[in-house]
């Protein structure tokens, strides 16, 4: 059994025995605290599993690794394939890190149906890792669309008030979008004549062949990154999600979309990625903008974050499609390099600083019972612990250098510049107005004098709430200090797909 077999299976396994397990309403309340260890050790478990795809993994080469290969419906080409490469090995990495903190973060929030809750995480982490580590067509789109069952059931059983609104909102999007992939799918597989991705890249499409499946493909990821105008989704469902659902569904299921993007959409239909590349360079320079202004005016700390998460998730499209704009004006495959390596950058970065804010706002919800920023101020007096890492992760989210939010946006931004100077001068706004709004809910929660009575009496972080943030803080500042391995195993990855690019263009 492979690795990649047992990262897939083992949660999903978990959850399912701590689902049995749990079924039971008359069980004692040391059951339940049974049933957390174990999830707590089967996601740990899983997390250490995952390191050797780290250490294991060859930066010298675009192939795929830990490749496992055995055939799941004959009759139509269909294999259970698995493999890795410099784009989906750190997603992995970043899935598995999160989920047990994302368990430890619910130890006590969540006080009904314990054990499906955590099952329901543990659940949707594997089937997670199959979507990063599929590489058949079918067992891709499988993944993607199994893993909407335990989210949507995350947010419309532990959710707020409106969460059967924001449940169905979400799952009607993201659902729908992938309906179009789906066609899109069966159409390469008769040309290709098996589900293979690889064999898809490989494919000579005619340029309005590649115009149809981009748009399908489009109409997929777009939904997921989200992109605006098909946004409106997010701000809904993190507004109702528990705290563990809305770290999940910012720090790794939009990242889904924007890998859809680097396995689908560049490499399979290049050349109407070239010719519809302003349309996506339009849509995510307003996410950068618009989306900016639009979280500077929420009242809810959550909201804020929720657009804040658009407009980042732009830089991540923005850098993946700005290649066609340097190679019909400079021709320069490392400005183009840079584009897609800082978009990917941005993806794990945004990974950390948005479950981070996410966890944040958890804690205060946990003490005040309450989202809005109105009801908060001085938090620092009563909290001076919780309140450094609040500000460190609000820095990382303005872009500060040192912290993994400058790395990706400043690489964007490089190479913006190679493709035109108001791709760059635009997506530089965002560096002024993300301070601008991030500095203004740090101002108004944190510093000040204390607001209320609510806020005297909030106890500081406990030493589990503490664990979690500094793990999560720890991987802000390594990525933001010291980039260099991340960037080289993307390396090869990024040059195969540079390369790739070019060459449709010839």
């Amino acid at each position: 059994m492979g690795i990649l077999t047992v990262l897939i299976w083992l949660p999903i396994f978990g959850g399912l025995a701590v689902l049995a397990a749990g079924r039971r309403d008359d069980l004692p309340p040391e059951a339940f605290r049974a049933f957390r260890w174990v999830a707590l050790a089967v996601s740990m478990a899983t997390f250490v599993l995952s390191l050797p795809l780290w250490t294991g993994f060859d930066r010298t080469t675009a192939e795929m690794q830990f490749v496992e290969r055995v055939p799941w419906i004959p009759a139509f080409s269909v294999e259970y394939f698995l493999g890795v490469d410099g784009f989906s090995m750190p997603l992995i990495l970043l899935t598995t890190f999160l989920t047990p903190l994302v368990v430890i973060a619910g130890w006590k929030s969540i006080r009904v149906r314990q054990a499906q809750y955590l099952a329901s995480f543990l659940v949707l982490e594997g089937l997670m890792i199959g979507v990063f580590a599929a590489l058949d067509a079918l067992l891709f789109y499988v993944f993607w669309e199994a893993m909407l069952i335990p989210m949507f059931i995350i947010i419309g059983v532990w959710g707020g008030e409106r969460r059967v609104y924001a449940t169905v909102k979400f799952f009607l999007y993201t659902f729908l979008g992938s309906v179009f992939m789906l066609i899109a799918l069966i159409y390469l597989y008769l040309q290709a004549g098996s589900y293979n991705i690889l064999a898809f890249h490989a494919l000579p499409l005619s340029l309005t062949e590649q115009l149809w499946i981009f748009g399908a493909f489009l109409a997929a990821f777009a939904v997921k990154v989200p992109m605006w105008p098909v946004h409106t989704w997010l701000p809904d469902a993190h507004v109702e999600a528990p705290t563990g659902g809305s770290v999940i569904l910012a720090a790794v299921l939009l990242k889904m979309g924007g890998y859809g993007f680097v396995r689908f959409s560049l490499p399979i239909t290049p050349d109407a990625a070239g010719s519809l590349s302003l349309l996506v360079i339009g849509l995510s320079l307003v996410a950068v903008v618009y989306i900016s202004f639009v979280a500077l005016v929420q009242q809810d700390m959550k909201k804020l974050i929720a657009y804040s998460s658009i407009a980042h998730m732009g830089f991540v499209t923005l850098g993946f499609f700005l290649a066609w704009g340097i190679v019909g004006r400079t021709g320069d495959l490392p400005g183009i390099a840079m584009g897609i390596t800082g978009g990917m950058v941005q993806m794990i970065s945004h990974g950390f600083v948005s479950g981070a804010l996410f966890l944040c706002v958890g804690v205060m919800y946990d003490r005040l019972h309450s989202r809005q920023i109105a009801d908060y101020g001085g938090v620092v007096n009563s909290m001076p612990r919780f309140a450094t890492f609040m500000v460190l992760f609000a820095m990382a989210n303005a872009g500060l250098p040192g912290t993994s939010g400058f790395v990706g946006e400043f690489l964007v931004i490089l190479a913006s510049f190679q493709a035109d100077f108001w791709y760059a001068f635009l997506a530089a706004t965002t560096l002024v107005v993300g301070a601008a709004y991030t500095l203004w809910l740090v101002k108004r929660v944190i510093f000040g004098p204390v607001a209320n009575d609510g806020v005297a009496g909030m106890q500081d972080l406990d030493g589990r709430e503490f664990l979690v943030l500094s793990l999560v803080a720890a991987a802000v500042l390594l990525l933001g200090l010291w980039p260099g391995p991340l960037v080289d195993v993307m390396g090869a990855t990024v040059d195969n797909l540079t390369n790739h690019i070019v060459q449709s263009k010839l």
